[in-house]
């Protein structure tokens, strides 16, 4: 971490270290005086969540994304799929004031088709409406995640569509990119009149309440993982479209 400041001190590089998302324990030294300097670094972190299985809780990163997020004029992103990740890449080479942080899985995750859903673009606002589906003008119910859980709404949200709600699709990157839009841009994604709203991330849940709201629920981790196939993991984690779904709904019936 110290020898990649020293590139970004030096000038004419934009350097950038990489290693697990748990390793940045060790690294918040280094993440952090990049932040306190304004200095042009790209931290890339891979293995972003228990779904790298086997290595157990150990290298299974729980409450990083939070602290992380904590740091002041550091800018983490953790895209959904290849063109979010690209769309990452160019915010990280266009911010040259501060560091960026990348949060990338390790499990494969579903290339999102941008002919049925909006711009990967939409991640340099941090946060954007992917779709409304189903029925009706306003949506009943905003899903959200970041990274590889926004599979997991996507499919959520059209098997609500089908039963006659109205959902909005909403992909979250960057609390941080959000936060910098208008107020008018956030209201227009997180639509202040639609307060059921569900996030998915898989990590602790801490923050997320400021984008959910005071009716709405988080589908986190609150404990350490496990070793096990990663699959499995997301099973008893509730990692699951069927999870997913079952919340949603419990939260619309609530509101009736």
């Amino acid at each position: 971490g110290a020898i990649v400041n020293g590139l970004a001190y030096h000038g004419g590089f934009i350097p950038f270290g990489a290693t697990f998302l748990v390793f940045t324990d060790y690294m918040r030294g280094a993440i952090r005086i990049s932040a306190l300097s304004n200095l042009q670094t790209i931290w890339i972190m891979t293995h972003d969540s228990i779904g790298l299985g086997e290595d157990g809780p150990t290298h299974q990163p729980v409450e990083h994304l939070a602290a992380l997020r904590a740091i002041p004029n550091l800018v983490v992103i953790r895209p959904a799929d290849a063109n979010e990740t690209r769309e990452a890449w160019r915010a990280a080479i266009n911010r040259q004031n501060g560091p960026t942080l990348l949060a990338l899985t390790r499990q494969s995750v579903p290339t999102l088709d941008r002919k049925t859903f909006a711009s990967a673009e939409g991640l340099h606002k941090g946060a954007y409406i992917l779709a409304d589906i189903g029925s009706g003008t306003e949506p009943e119910i905003i899903l959200m995640a970041s990274g590889s859980e926004v599979s997991l709404i996507i499919e959520a949200g059209i098997r609500l569509a089908n039963k006659n709600h109205c959902v909005r699709l909403v992909s979250f990157p960057s609390w941080e990119l959000f936060e910098k839009t208008p107020l008018q841009y956030q209201h227009t994604v997180l639509t202040p009149q639609t307060k059921t709203r569900l996030a998915v991330e898989m990590g602790v849940g801490l923050g997320w309440q400021k984008w959910v709201g005071d009716e709405g629920e988080v589908i986190s981790i609150d404990n350490f993982g496990a070793s096990a196939p990663y699959a499995k993991l997301m099973e008893e984690y509730g990692f699951t479209v069927e999870n997913v779904l079952a919340r949603a709904e419990k939260l619309l019936n609530k509101k009736r």
